[in-house]
């Protein structure tokens, strides 16, 4: 996406700059090693591209786009271990590469970090806002880990309870640093929510989606295997909409093949079975259409925040990009 690439470049530019102390070593490498495993970076760009919607110097918001990131990967850290998982971006997660409490002790000082690199911001008269508004979103993103957490423990999981999880775990976050960017430029509080609103249903939306091809994508366009998510019992915005919309007999198949004790069914006959289910149910065209309406309202609310056309250009080219891949 090229327009977001002086965006990236600026981010990873300054990325590389920062260093945290050397000793003690254990404690600080991972931190090292886990900001510089890659990403497509959206949460900074966006907040970057949300300050340039406003004032043209960008890059005085970028210890908040790195605090942002920072976050980010924390929570990354902290979720691996909750989820014993071992790898994260192809790599060893920290965890795993060292050890669970260096992973704990690890993270816990990445958080305290995210409020250094807030201080680095040159003009704090909005300071107050600005942490407002991050310390509700970080707060949120626990929630939402909270409950998804809760939703493997439970058989059936409505789709409001579905969509709420996915606001709080996914979307809050980029819309908090996009909110975040708004105010630092001087955006007024109701343009700085339309922004927030945007960033909030843009998230949900694509977790729709990304639920979506995991399924039904194109595995060389996708990037990574279709039918993970069936094949981990995941509770997708798919499968609860199909448990939804089921007759009886339909939902205790589809609970059947999502039971975790249910060994004698080969991967692929799984995949099918339920890719059949979802097909004859109009699954696909449901998850299709609900994609649709976050972002629809989306774009109502940056349609509605006051600056130039030209100004919202690149923000609307680059989600529709990203929503619209090989749905």
């Amino acid at each position: 996406m090229q327009l977001t690439k002086p965006f990236f470049d600026s981010f990873q530019d300054y990325l590389a700059l920062q260093r945290f102390p050397a000793t003690p070593k254990g404690l600080y490498e991972p931190i090292e090693y886990i900001m510089n495993l890659g990403g497509k970076r959206m949460r900074p760009i966006l907040l970057l591209m949300s300050y340039e919607l406003f004032k043209d110097d960008y890059k005085e918001a970028l210890p908040a786009a790195y605090a942002v990131e920072l976050f980010h990967n924390f929570s990354l850290v902290h979720d691996d271990i909750m989820d014993c998982a071992p790898l994260r971006r192809g790599k060893p997660t920290v965890h795993e590469k060292w050890n669970l409490n260096t992973g704990i002790l690890s993270g816990d000082v990445m958080l305290v970090y995210v409020y250094e690199y807030l201080l680095k911001l040159k003009d704090h008269s909005r300071f107050d806002m600005l942490l407002e508004t991050f310390n509700k979103a970080a707060i949120e993103v626990c929630e939402g880990q909270q409950f998804d957490m809760n939703f493997e423990r439970e058989q059936e999981v409505g789709i409001e309870a579905y969509i709420k999880m996915i606001e709080l775990k996914t979307s809050v976050l980029l819309a908090g640093g996009m909110k975040l960017g708004a105010l630092y430029a001087g955006a007024s509080l109701e343009d700085a929510e339309h922004v927030y609103q945007f960033g909030k249903n843009i998230g949900i939306a694509f977790q729709i989606q990304d639920d979506y091809l995991d399924t039904f994508g194109d595995p060389t366009k996708f990037g990574k295997k279709v039918g993970g998510d069936i094949v981990q019992n995941k509770k997708t915005y798919l499968v609860i909409k199909a448990l939804e919309m089921a007759n009886a007999d339909v939902r205790m198949k589809l609970l059947s093949y999502m039971d975790n004790n249910n060994s004698t069914i080969e991967e692929q006959e799984k995949i099918s079975a339920v890719k059949d289910i979802f097909e004859t149910l109009g699954i696909p065209a449901l998850t299709k259409a609900a994609k649709e309406q976050y972002q629809e309202l989306a774009f109502e609310h940056l349609h509605a925040v006051d600056v130039t056309k030209i100004r919202k250009a690149a923000i609307e080219e680059i989600a529709t990009e990203l929503l619209e891949r090989e749905l």
